[in-house]
């Protein structure tokens, strides 16, 4: 890549100068190359940037950041700081959105009373605003909890907690057994190019693979579960 500009710079990372400069002087960015006067940026500093976007996009406060890019030197290559983009980048890309109530009601395919918002909220499909305006965080979820939102209140939030608890427990022991099968032998190896270029495909494949065989062995449990509880005589 060829050095940039610090305006190229920015325009190539999607962020204002005055935020990069901001960025610079907490330090999250190794110092430009000096060209006369001109600072002169690279690859590295925009793999750095695209780290840090991901980063905020998990919801990590600045803080947060500063403290994860602590241990990331200034000169590691931007091909190490893409692969660790790739194993950070969200398994839900889909956005937010805020929809007025009749628009709200188009998208469910039904009309939401108050009740059934509320209990959209409770599965974490919604988040009630002020001014007519709802907040949906996950679009894809709104006609199927539309639907469920027929069942009693205390059920869904019952539901909804048993499936975060087990999920959550399984997204980390998922997590520990990628990060000490695959990425800590890939750094114990030295972090070989070769390498990098596989486990970058590898991880790029690994997400809809875990989430089909997530979805496939509930289903499975859930059979079994039922079967459990039919008298076999």
């Amino acid at each position: 890549m060829a050095d940039m500009t610090v305006d190229e710079l920015a325009a190539r990372a999607g962020v204002t100068v005055r935020t990069l400069r901001f960025y610079a002087g907490k330090g999250l960015l190794p110092p430009p190359r000096l060209r006369g006067r001109t600072g002169l940026y690279g690859a590295e500093h925009l793999a750095r940037l695209e780290l840090i976007r991901e980063l905020q996009a998990l919801g990590l406060t600045l803080a947060a950041v500063e403290k994860h890019l602590e241990k990331i030197p200034f000169d590691t290559p931007p091909e190490d700081l893409a692969l660790q983009r790739a194993l950070l980048s969200p398994w839900a890309p889909e956005g937010t959105e805020e929809l007025g109530r009749d628009e709200l009601d188009q998208r469910a395919g039904r009309h939401l009373d108050d009740e059934a918002l509320k209990k959209l909220a409770a599965l974490g499909i919604v988040e009630l605003s002020t001014g007519g305006v709802v907040r949906v965080l996950s679009p894809a979820l709104l006609g199927v909890g539309a639907e469920l939102s027929a069942m009693p209140l205390d059920t869904l939030i019952a539901a909804h907690e048993a499936v975060e608890r087990h999920t959550t427990e399984l997204a980390a022991e998922l997590q520990r057994v990628f990060r000490d099968t695959v990425v800590r032998p890939y750094r114990e190896r030295g972090r070989p190019p070769e390498e990098r270029r596989r486990l970058l495909e590898l991880t790029g494949k690994l997400k809809p693979l875990m989430i089909q065989s997530l979805v496939t062995s509930f289903q499975r449990s859930v059979d079994k579960a039922i079967r459990a509880t039919v008298p076999r005589d």
